[in-house]
């Protein structure tokens, strides 16, 4: 006999812990996570601990940015489980970094790190596989990118936008030159300056001026400008030219590129000097400089390198002199072509590469490698700065998010064209008012809350005296916005933001009062057929019961439930009868003191809503509005 208590009482704990799991799910499903919290933990406390309760623990904390309940839980699962899925790995390593516990972050970031060796998602593409422009197609991530063949670009070629003191630094091939290059048929590049007068969506410019004749440029080839912050030095580059301004050349009879420097004095540069790094057999160009100006980048195709032209770097010391050029290495380097080193800010290196993969010919690379001295990832910027054409000579300021790129894609004005982009964070917003469902009346001090697709909540805001509420959102996501407020049945929406910058989507939310008169208003409580045990569907309505009587401590109520005309008499009414006892035993089982339910009756058929009795012939509608239960308030004295 002891024994089948015990086992009796297993039984029950356990099917009391499966139906909160089941309750506490529904309303994790619908970001209700303070009742979820609640009656998880409760499922815990029967006994409960399994993978689905301890990681829904976590992701309800996590998902209110509560990171160290988030830990704890994620905690308990990874002590309780061994296959805990990747994904709960990596948002308790995230909550361990968000309360400062690094050691153990990295602890798991390994493994996690050994979990998924193999796992492809981790692998780079292959290029056999995928489609390249599809991968190099910018995905809209909240960004936007804005265009614009700048207004001085000639029909020749312009290209290498570089930005110092508002001043926009650049290579032209301007057409009144009248000596051409052979290569091109165009008159040889000459550095030009331009003032900025306006940046942002509408650029606009001053007017170019070439920079001082025969101190910078000669009758050959300048290009590629670096200057340093205090705007006195300039480093750029040039075909080798002697003091007589005539092009040296090699055995070979090839001319190589150098770079040489200037000095700003009074406002005047002064006669350019080549660097000592320079020679007469190989080319070295393009320099660009580290954002502390110690460290000079440049490209080269000098004797022991990856590939045809390389990115290398040399120091820059106190005294003006330089170190040893270092290559980058194979992280950066390839058996191609890299150029065009570009050094913003924050210490990311861009480059252009054809030996990387790309769409066709040069596309623009950055890479981290700077700012960790480790090697890693490079990354194609896709488009719009890419295309199948030669896009190259990044420039941008990190801070506003404006800057320059070259291309001789088509739709240019000329062979390379210099373009301005502005990126912006693309924005759009999320406004409503809260209403009353029928009588349309305004409700102020409504919670709104703001929830992405992995149910975090994003912010959370309270609606004004107008009823109204705002959010600002991001480009092509979508979202559940829910409403809730004391006494009244919560309202949810979902919406999908486009890719449309500063667009205004309008929802309104419409929440049901759940105290009409001297009732508590609830939707109908569905119970299988001749069957009075509380489903989980009627358990979550009747958490609303549950929530009206913890907000008004001194509310009391008594509880009816009727069925329709079906069955016998007498049946139905013991059948409302149990129903309406299941009722209250649930909501006191919530925690609602005895007393505050003055009684609990069914009265069965008794008290029809309709023609429906028995012998009437009715639709399962007609049939189902009988049967109901009815929550009226008897006291609701305030202390």
């Amino acid at each position: 006999m002891k024994i089948k208590f015990i086992t009796f009482i297993l039984l029950l704990s356990s099917s009391l812990s499966y139906s909160q799991t089941k309750l506490a799910d529904k309303f994790f499903e619908n970001y209700g996570y303070v009742k979820a919290i609640e009656l998880y933990e409760k499922a815990v406390e029967n006994g409960d601990k399994s993978a689905h309760v301890l990681t829904r623990l976590g992701d309800a904390y996590y998902n209110n940015s509560i990171s160290d309940k988030a830990v704890y839980w994620y905690g308990e699962a990874l002590k309780e489980h061994k296959n805990i899925e990747a994904e709960y790995i990596y948002k308790y390593i995230q909550s361990l970094r968000s309360i400062g516990n690094y050691e153990e972050a990295d602890k798991w970031f390994k493994e996690l790190s050994d979990a998924q060796k193999g796992d492809s998602r981790l692998k780079g593409y292959n290029p056999d596989e995928v489609d390249l422009l599809e991968k190099f197609t910018s995905k809209n991530d909240g960004i936007v990118v804005t265009l614009e063949n700048v207004p001085f670009n000639t029909e020749n070629s312009d290209f290498g936008g570089y930005v110092s003191n508002n001043i926009l630094y650049y290579a032209s091939a301007k057409a009144d030159d009248k000596k051409l290059y052979s290569w091109n048929k165009e008159p040889f590049l000459d550095l030009f300056q331009v003032e900025i007068i306006e940046e942002g969506p509408k650029m606009s410019f001053g007017s170019p001026t070439e920079l001082a004749s025969y101190k910078v440029n000669t009758d050959y080839h300048e290009a590629s400008v670096a200057i340093t912050n205090d705007g006195k030095t300039l480093y750029f580059t040039r075909d080798n030219v002697n003091k007589r301004n005539r092009l040296n050349y090699d055995k070979e009879g090839t001319t190589h590129l150098k770079i040489y420097k200037a000095i700003l004095i009074d406002g005047q540069w002064t006669e350019a000097t080549e660097l000592p790094f320079n020679d007469d057999k190989f080319s070295t160009g393009h320099p660009a400089l580290s954002p502390d100006n110690t460290t000079l980048y440049f490209v080269s195709d000098r004797e022991g390198g990856i590939g045809q032209t390389d990115i290398y770097s040399v120091s820059i010391n106190e005294d003006g002199t330089y170190g040893t050029p270092e290559n980058l290495g194979p992280e950066i380097n390839t058996e191609g072509r890299e150029m065009f080193p570009f050094v913003s800010k924050d210490n990311t290196l861009y480059f252009s590469s054809d030996g990387h993969l790309n769409l066709g010919l040069l596309d623009i690379f950055k890479s981290d490698i700077l700012k960790y001295d480790v090697p890693g990832a490079v990354e194609n910027l896709g488009t719009p700065f890419n295309s199948g054409y030669d896009d190259f000579a990044f420039y941008i300021d990190n801070v506003t998010g404006i800057g320059y790129f070259s291309s001789n894609r088509p739709g240019g004005k000329g062979g390379d064209d210099i373009y301005a982009f502005n990126m912006n964070e693309c924005s759009q917003k999320l406004n409503g008012t809260a209403r009353e469902f029928k009588t349309n009346n305004i409700l102020a001090d409504v919670k709104v809350q703001l929830i992405d697709v992995t149910g975090k909540v994003i912010e959370e805001v309270v609606t004004l005296e107008d009823g109204s509420y705002t959010f600002d959102v991001d480009c092509n996501k979508t979202y559940t916005i829910v409403g809730t407020k004391p006494d009244y049945k919560e309202d949810q929406k979902s919406i999908k933001t486009t890719d449309e910058n500063e667009k205004a989507h309008v929802v309104d939310l419409l929440l049901t009062p759940l105290i009409k008169d001297n009732q508590i208003v609830i939707n109908p409580i569905f119970f299988d057929f001749d069957k009075w045990n509380i489903r989980t569907d009627a358990q979550y309505e009747l958490e609303n019961i549950v929530d009206v009587m913890r907000k008004h401590p001194d509310m009391v109520i008594k509880i009816e439930s009727h069925t329709d005309s079906r069955g016998r008499d007498k049946y139905n009414l013991k059948l409302s009868d149990r129903r309406a006892k299941s009722t209250r035993d649930y909501i006191l089982s919530r925690g609602i003191h005895p007393s505050r339910i003055e009684s609990a009756l069914g009265f069965g058929e008794t008290q029809l809503l309709n023609k429906c009795s028995n012998g009437v012939k009715c639709s399962e509608e007609e049939h189902q509005l009988n049967r109901r239960s009815y929550f009226y308030i008897l006291d609701q004295t305030e202390k």
